[in-house]
């Protein structure tokens, strides 16, 4: 029997002891054990400064990644908007294959594309503008050159801007993806399934495209007591809770 494929997204680990990252370690050392490969489509952490003050803080779960990668399981790391200065020196010392975004490949047997979901989120123009600007290797190369304290405070601040007291100031459907945006992803990429995160609104869409049938699924953000992933396998799609304690649900 072939091993499934497991995917995840929206952990948001904080630095700072949480049961996220209890069930997180505990994932790792749990179902993931089970799998061919696992996917993390984004925001696997709260925010990221930087790789040398993540290895430090994240050590725990930059050991364990790099113990299931060890055993035979391959771990791809898609950044989100809040991790997307993960570098190749944590990627290396985890043992993280980095992915662009978006991502296409074949996953049991359907041409299907990954993203984390935040390109089709584009009636939100203000996160946009963010999003080009934070994304600009300039912009990057000058942020990693600020002392640790400005880029801890620059980080918070960006939460806040559009996320935070921008974001619940906002329509609810400006921070959806928009429908445009996914069709023409779905016919530029020629696949039948999109698979993304970022909206923490979980859900299985059903469309037509170019006359054929396609569908998008949305992974769940994590919060304690609900640790979602994906299993694809021979079964088809399914999602499973996954408890601390260490048995899916």
């Amino acid at each position: 029997m072939t091993a499934p494929i497991l995917l995840l997204s929206d952990l948001h680990l904080p630095n700072t002891p949480s049961p996220l990252r209890t069930a997180f370690l505990a994932f790792l050392t749990g179902p993931a054990r089970q799998a061919a490969a696992v996917y993390i489509l984004g925001d696997l952490f709260e925010y990221w400064i930087g790789d040398a003050e993540g290895l430090r803080e994240y050590a725990p779960e930059a050991a364990a990644l790099k113990a299931l990668g060890s055993s035979g399981v391959t771990v791809y790391f898609m950044a989100g908007n809040r991790d997307f200065l993960v570098g190749k020196k944590f990627a290396a010392a985890a043992g993280l294959q980095l992915l662009p975004d978006p991502y296409r490949l074949d996953l049991g047997g359907i041409p299907t594309l990954l993203s984390h979901g935040d390109l089709f989120c584009t009636e939100d123009r203000a996160y946009q503008r963010w999003r080009r600007f934070s994304r600009n290797r300039m912009t990057q190369a000058i942020y990693r050159r600020l002392p640790e304290s400005w880029r801890r405070y620059v980080a918070g601040a960006a939460r806040g801007q559009p996320e935070g007291a921008a974001r619940r100031n906002k329509p609810e459907a400006i921070l959806d993806v928009v429908d445009a945006d996914v069709r023409a992803a779905f016919a530029a990429y020629a696949v039948p399934r999109l698979i993304h995160g970022h909206t923490h609104r979980p859900a299985h869409h059903t469309l037509q495209i170019n006359g054929h049938n396609a569908e998008r699924w949305v992974l769940a953000d994590w919060r304690p007591g609900n640790y979602e992933y994906v299993v694809i396998d021979s079964n088809g799609f399914q999602r499973r809770n996954f408890s601390a304690t260490g048995n899916a649900e």
